[in-house]
């Protein structure tokens, strides 16, 4: 990609992205973790588990260049995005343990990201190629919480504002990661074919597997629908801006940003077609109740 969209534009957009988050954000959706630990420590352990071990099988069941699977892990890793709670308030989830789980699930990828990361990395023999370093670590997630912070800040100091700003700043946040995967696809245009067929089909089937997953889990450990409904968004949702930031910026490997952007091409896509799915069978039960 150009250099202004990568040295510049990334960074300031998924400060934009993190900010937006910290508008949503106060204390209590922290302490809510207390109040629905089980709920919490399913999701979690899906994202944190089960994610990563379903990426892994996929990259080695379909062969993937190395690069492109640490893409594709680096993705499994991340957190969910800001998009997910706007999934889950359209098809009636938890929006409340959406925010909790973002908040808590963003911090706990300060450690996770790069175990994960480099890990995969490890495992293709790439570290003399990529390598997350503690110190660049330590410089992303300044990137990410900073932000969130001062959003939080502003959310308390002026809540009218954060209310009207909300929803550009969501806004703005889809099309930031529009341009992003826009930029990409260009940058790598000549490639772009070759990535298609190698990883799309892969990034799609880790979408759908995402979301069913990250619903049916919970539903079969006893959380209520709304939870469920909150924990398939979180999970199938990732914050793949952040995925793209650290494949670019820190990896300063474009090729590792691709998954990234294949899959948000599925990701807003699936997620609106499975909650569409999971209201109208939610909906059907209800009226057959009735």
């Amino acid at each position: 990609m150009d250099s202004a969209l990568t040295t510049v534009g990334l960074p300031i957009a998924l400060a934009i992205i993190m900010f937006g988050l910290g508008l949503s954000l106060t204390p209590d959706d922290f302490r809510r973790v207390g109040r629905h630990p089980r709920a919490v420590a399913v999701a979690l352990a899906c994202q944190l588990l089960l994610l990563p071990a379903v990426c892994f099988g996929l990259v080695k069941l379909f062969d993937l260049p190395p690069l492109l699977a640490i893409g594709m892990m680096l993705l499994a890793a991340s957190p969910g995005g800001t998009s997910a709670n706007l999934f889950s308030h359209l098809f009636r989830g938890d929006v409340a343990l959406n925010v909790t789980l973002t908040a808590v699930n963003s911090i706990i990828a300060i450690v996770s990201l790069p175990v994960i990361t480099n890990l995969a990395i490890a495992h293709y023999d790439q570290s003399e190629t990529v390598s997350l370093q503690f110190g660049k670590v330590v410089e992303v997630f300044a990137i990410v919480l900073v932000p969130v912070a001062i959003g939080m800040v502003v959310r308390a100091t002026a809540p009218g504002f954060a209310a009207r700003a909300d929803k550009s700043v969501r806004i703005g946040s889809a099309v930031i990661l529009a341009v992003l995967v826009v930029g990409i696809l260009l940058d790598r245009r000549e490639d772009v074919g070759e990535y298609l067929a190698d990883v799309g089909l892969v990034a799609a089937l880790f979408c759908a597997v995402s979301l069913v997953a990250g619903y049916v889990a919970p539903k079969a450990l006893g959380i209520v629908e709304g939870q469920a409904i909150a924990s398939s968004m979180e999970i199938g949702v990732h914050n793949a801006t952040l995925a793209i930031f650290v494949a670019v910026e820190v990896l300063e490997a474009t090729e590792i940003s691709i998954p990234a952007a294949v899959y948000s091409l599925f990701m807003f896509v699936f997620a609106a077609a499975w909650g569409s799915a999971i209201s109208r069978r939610v909906g059907a039960r209800a009226t057959t109740a009735a």
